[in-house]
């Protein structure tokens, strides 16, 4: 009896992954705290334990696929020309260029101090948007420039979507009424653009050699972040400003198939 009770724990341990563990944990810590009491993630008896998971089960991080210049091209032509079709191309070209994270995306207000729940505002300019968003590190200030194409230009983009919905005030990016003829009050939650991209990208026949279920699994909202960091040729540093990023190690994270030796520090030291 002990030995299936004891194997039904590892079994489910097992289950956990190493995140959900490291998860809990910090739940637990929180629970004590708020209890006056006090659960040391450093105790060696933890830290040993935990040190032993992770050589034991942890695996790489499962990183999302990068969405191109050319996939975000098929995706957009997937979406209708109604009061939807304007919103979710709109976030689409806006979460891609601005390399935002889906929560900053459905984050924003029209402007400064609409809402107490806003994450940021936007500010349309001739030249194109200026974001400012409220991060984990403090405020930050991005561009989003005009594009070169009507068809791909986020600040036309939104500009179309402000315009039809007729927002002036409080959250960017609301609910559509059923009939799709006029935009709700209720602001978008993140979980729609993770949905948004993963809908539109399976619409679009994108990676057709892998079973439907793993291609739902590659793509979300971060597909956007990498698919900018990926895609931009240019300085990494502008990169990553606009990702938001406090180290260049962290947005090499987020360029998939990068050249990894394009610098050559063996030859440049005449080797």
């Amino acid at each position: 009896m002990e030995h299936s009770v004891g194997a039904a724990h590892a079994s489910k341990a097992r289950a956990l992954s190493v995140a959900s563990i490291e998860r809990r944990l910090t739940g637990l810590s929180w629970g004590y705290g708020q209890r006056g009491m006090q659960l040391d993630r450093r105790d060696r008896h933890i830290a040993s334990v935990l040190a032993g998971i992770r050589r034991r089960h942890a695996r790489p991080p499962v990183q999302k696929a990068a969405i191109g210049p050319d996939d975000l091209r098929a995706m957009l032509a997937t979406l209708g020309h109604d009061l939807r079709g304007l919103r979710d191309r709109a976030m689409l070209l806006v979460g891609f260029a601005g390399a935002l994270r889906r929560s900053e995306l459905v984050g924003l207000d029209r402007a400064k101090d609409d809402t107490i729940d806003g994450s940021g505002w936007v500010e349309i300019l001739e030249a194109g948007v200026l974001v400012t968003l409220r991060g984990k590190t403090g405020w930050r200030v991005i561009e989003i420039a005009r594009g070169s194409s009507a068809a791909t230009c986020p600040v036309q983009a939104l500009e179309r979507w402000l315009a039809f919905a007729k927002i002036d005030f409080g959250p960017l990016f609301t609910a559509v009424s059923r009939d799709g003829s006029r935009a709700l009050d209720r602001r978008l939650n993140d979980r729609h653009v993770a949905r948004l991209v993963q809908r539109t990208a399976l619409a679009t026949g994108l990676r057709p050699e892998l079973p439907e279920a793993e291609r739902r699994a590659l793509f979300a909202g971060h597909s956007l972040r990498a698919g900018l960091a990926t895609s931009a040729e240019i300085d990494e540093r502008h990169v990553q400003k606009q990702l938001g990023h406090a180290s260049a190690e962290m947005t090499r994270r987020y360029q998939r198939n990068r050249d990894r030796f394009r610098v050559n520090l063996t030859k440049a030291a005449g080797l």
